[in-house]
């Protein structure tokens, strides 16, 4: 790439679908960051990515913009003038440079439009078709027709023309001392001990072929109680709280079980998993930001996706091998599910129990390291 690229002092990242596709764009942007410290990075994405975009330090700003031409919250009513309006906005920041991010599924040309639109000289994007004089850089569509990479290098790769791999390629993902805090509170008013051993089951998923049934959840969480001493706290967003209710109810309430859906802000379910053993979950975003803290993660992953698996955290990914794998699906076609109601109950309490089998041991070795060095 050429050295304006390399020389671009305020660039925009543009990655406009949802939260857990922000964390895993995380190591992209750091690269982008570390080739040049004085860099001003600003993201461009949805309310659930913007929020997303508080917690990573090496964005610097953010605009919401929900992209007509992306799956997201956006009504018909909000009509054209939000578009025209993003246009002047992005103008009024002088971008030097441009980033579109997007899964292998998402073509960028609407992006790249509005980015020339807004006078941003330099646009960089995989690409299916030719852009023409949309994109000044591009890199031409391989997936999934010729390879499969896992999203944090699809997008590394996107950007090493001029921003080369950093040396820290994990998730970015910032928990508040505030977030700590306010999260004790919440715990000790639902009856949890802030500092007694936890996990975290998030039973949600933005999308109905990625939701492992809510009656296999009630079960795990049976098993799970008698098998092990630690609280369990189910979280999720105000929509998912009567799904997150009906779970408990159908597990019949073991003690050690605490509900926690529709209660926390985003930054304090980030200090829930920043101090939780373990997180049993749906391939969903919390999945990521667990990823980004370094706890381990049982993913019960739909295989609509191959790129999205937990990222240099250990765990434990449970499917069944489909003849429609990567169907790329919101809902399922066969109306099925069968990568996912085939893992049973018990397999991922198994799981479960491995995982933090492997961390106890762990934790056991980094002491004796310790001590041996004292």
């Amino acid at each position: 790439m050429n050295e304006a690229w390399r020389e671009a002092e305020r660039v925009l990242c543009v990655r406009l679908d949802n939260m857990g596709d922000v964390l895993m764009t995380t190591p992209a942007i750091r690269a982008i960051r570390a080739a040049k410290p004085s860099r001003h990075l600003t993201l461009l994405g949805s309310a659930p990515g913007v929020r997303v975009a508080a917690h990573v330090p090496e964005i610097d700003t953010a605009i919401v913009y929900e992209a007509p031409w992306v799956k997201n919250a956006r009504t018909h009513a909000s009509g054209n003038d939000v578009d025209r309006a993003l246009v002047d906005v992005l103008a009024a920041h002088r971008f030097d440079a441009a980033v579109i991010f997007t899964a292998y599924s998402q073509s960028p040309i609407a992006a790249a439009l509005v980015c020339r639109m807004a006078g941003i000289p330099l646009r960089l994007a995989h690409c299916r078709e030719n852009p023409y004089l949309l994109l000044t850089d591009w890199r031409p569509e391989t997936e999934p027709a010729q390879q499969l990479r896992h999203e944090v290098d699809r997008q590394l790769d996107l950007v090493a023309g001029f921003a080369p791999r950093p040396a820290d390629l994990r998730l970015s993902f910032r928990v508040a001392r505030t977030d700590r805090t306010t999260l004790a509170t919440k715990l000790r008013e639902a009856g949890v001990d802030p500092a007694a051993a936890r996990i975290v089951v998030h039973p949600g998923a933005s999308a109905p072929s990625r939701r492992w049934p809510a009656a296999h959840f009630a079960q795990a969480l049976r098993e799970l109680a008698q098998r092990q001493h630690r609280d369990i706290v189910l979280t999720g967003d105000a929509g998912e709280a009567a799904l997150v209710a009906g779970i408990v109810a159908q597990a019949g309430g073991p003690a050690q079980v605490h509900d926690l859906s529709g209660r926390l802000a985003l930054g304090e379910l980030g200090a829930l998993l920043e101090g939780a053993d373990l997180l049993i979950a749906n391939n969903t975003g919390p999945v990521h930001v667990a990823a980004a803290l370094g706890t381990p993660v049982v993913d019960l992953y739909a295989l609509t996706n191959p790129q999205h698996g937990p990222w240099r955290v250990p765990a434990r990914v449970l499917n069944r091998d489909v003849p429609c794998r990567n169907c790329y699906k919101s809902v399922c076609p066969n109306g099925t599910q069968a990568c996912l109601v085939g893992v049973e109950p018990g397999e991922a309490v198994d799981a479960a129990l491995a995982l933090l089998s492997a961390r106890r041991s762990m934790r056991a070795l980094e002491e004796r390291f310790l001590d041996q060095e004292h």
